[in-house]
């Protein structure tokens, strides 16, 4: 009789911990001030913007630093970014752009910070060949920012961790509930993740397409990742990210049937900043490779 007790009152408490956790979810929603959708976020832009200026100093530090804006390399970067925004409906959010070169040259890498911080490593960069290849991932990234993939993440993320607190406070095996919880948790989140990337790949696709860019340009970026990534296909159920050659088919089907507008360019090569770089500051072999994001 105590033990049936005791499992109705862990069952109980359980129900009331998951509840609270869905109730404050489905209270955090708010309206893209771009895309005009309703979203689950746990922040407003103004903290995201906040988050994001906090952060970014930790983060260049994290990865060699920054390379400074006199660079040439700097400035195209920065100069490609600002004209990616300044031709989209970005240029009206909330958020604030700033396109930031790491001087990591063994990590193949782009990543934005909530609020519009975004970041490449020279180790991509000096990967890429023309500005339209840039353009790519750096629309990619603005498309994380536009779509505010990090602050429903955010939401998500508390949502999950008040259902893993739930399912321990109902079971009399806390320790192995508690592992199966997170172990379904992290796949809850990576599904997010691979569907954000996604989304992420239409809007440089879109982005690059009102700069004056040739979209087509994406596929030889995921060409370079492929490559960065040892062209391994892996198991796509346990990978945060689609892999490359998912993310050309679905890039291909996008282009198929929102085919680019004649007039396109790849833009600039990007061989003359790399080459006065290299000459000008000595700079290294980037001979390993990681993924973006």
């Amino acid at each position: 009789m105590e033990q049936g007790s005791n499992f109705k009152t862990r069952l109980i408490g359980a129900i009331i911990i998951a509840l609270i956790g869905i109730g404050m979810f489905m209270m955090q929603t708010e309206k893209n001030p771009v895309t005009g959708e309703i979203q689950h976020v746990s922040i407003s832009p103004e903290q995201e913007v906040r988050l994001g200026l906090e952060s970014a100093p930790q983060m260049s530090r994290q990865m060699g630093g920054e390379i400074p804006s006199s660079d040439p390399r700097t400035m195209e970067v920065q100069r490609v970014g600002s004209k990616l925004v300044e031709s989209s409906d970005a240029k009206d959010s909330p958020w604030k752009f700033q396109f930031h070169l790491l001087a990591d040259p063994e990590t193949v890498n782009a990543f934005a910070l909530p609020g519009g911080q975004i970041f490449i490593t020279v180790g991509l960069y000096e990967k890429l060949q023309t500005e339209a290849q840039l353009a790519g991932v750096l629309g990619h990234e603005i498309g994380h920012v536009i779509e505010r993939h990090s602050a429903q993440q955010m939401a998500k993320n508390q949502l999950g961790q008040s259902l893993i607190v739930a399912v321990a406070a109902g079971s009399d095996q806390q320790s192995q509930s508690l592992m199966l919880a997170q172990v379904v948790n992290q796949m809850i989140q990576m599904r997010y993740g691979r569907k954000d990337e996604s989304q992420s790949d239409i809007w440089g696709l879109k982005l690059m397409e009102k700069a004056g860019y040739d979209p087509r340009a994406m596929v030889e970026v995921m060409k370079v990742l492929k490559e960065a990534s040892g062209g391994g296909r892996g198991i796509e159920l346990f990978q945060s990210h689609p892999n490359p050659d998912l993310r050309i088919e679905q890039i291909n089907a996008y282009l198929k049937e929102h085919p680019p507008k004649p007039g396109l360019s790849e833009g600039e090569s990007l061989k003359q900043t790399q080459g006065a770089s290299k000459k000008s500051q000595g700079l290294f072999d980037d001979d390993f490779f990681k993924i973006f994001q």
